[in-house]
């Protein structure tokens, strides 16, 4: 072969070989920017989405739905929840929402949940009267926990009275509370008032005029049972402190 047409060969396998490896340089380069583009993409979304989940008003509060309320107005409730207007709803501090509703004493508990994309939901359970007491000129409601919660300008009907001896403490209003959050409701209805002398004294005035010696609040629930069935015993004294021993006089 002459070595011209050696040479020109030569010339041009290196310029093919230059040309190939320009293009995997440019494949190279190309797959490159793709992904570094498809990672500004990335990044520039997942920014965005942050900003507005969590720093625009885009998705912040702007109504308290309020469920479960009967004794308490819906205003009173969002009065407690003191989260402006525009808040980010994922921001909102959801624990200390719930805790200060729970300030309210007509407040059994409360579940508050975020409500996409505006909204804050709060769920209310509240306190049933089981019992009133009388503080001076009122008639005070509480649950079975003895929580005072609520006023009376009577008693309700089918509502025990609860009377004290002594000072009417929050233990003794809990002890008189658990008995009568443990009776059934066939007696509790038939109960005129619940005399507390101390936490192992406590006695039963029915409305018929007898009597009942409940003793502590222990084993509330078996005495309550005993007595709906001594009721309808003759006597006028009706002992259940010991259930398993009842006795009638």
């Amino acid at each position: 072969m002459p070595d011209w047409l050696r040479r020109h060969r030569e010339v041009d396998e290196a310029e093919q070989t230059r040309r190939r490896f320009a293009r995997r340089q440019w494949t190279r380069r190309w797959q490159l920017g793709r992904v570094l583009a498809a990672a500004l993409a990335l990044l520039l979304v997942v920014g965005v989405g942050i900003w507005l989940v969590a720093y625009s008003s885009v998705l912040g509060v702007k109504e308290v739905e309020v469920q479960g309320t009967e004794l308490l107005s819906a205003e009173q409730v969002r009065a407690e929840v003191q989260v402006a207007d525009g808040e980010p709803l994922a921001r909102v501090d959801i624990d200390a929402v719930a805790a200060r509703i729970e300030e309210l004493p007509a407040v059994r508990s409360v579940d508050v949940s975020r409500k996409w994309p505006n909204s804050l939901l709060v769920q209310v359970t509240e306190r049933a009267v089981v019992a009133v007491i009388q503080v001076g000129a009122k008639y005070r409601g509480m649950d079975e926990t003895g929580t005072i919660f609520r006023n009376f300008a009577r008693i309700p009907k089918g509502v025990p009275l609860i009377k004290a001896s002594g000072e009417l403490s929050a233990e003794v209003r809990a002890e008189g509370a658990s008995v009568v959050g443990a009776m059934p409701a066939s007696v509790a209805r038939r109960v005129e008032y619940v005399e507390l002398r101390t936490v192992d004294q406590i006695n039963l005035v029915l409305r018929d005029g007898r009597n009942v010696v409940w003793g502590s609040a222990e084993e509330s629930a078996t005495k309550g049972k005993v007595l709906e069935v001594l009721l309808a015993e003759d006597g006028t004294t009706l002992d259940v402190s010991v259930p398993g021993n009842p006795t009638v006089k």
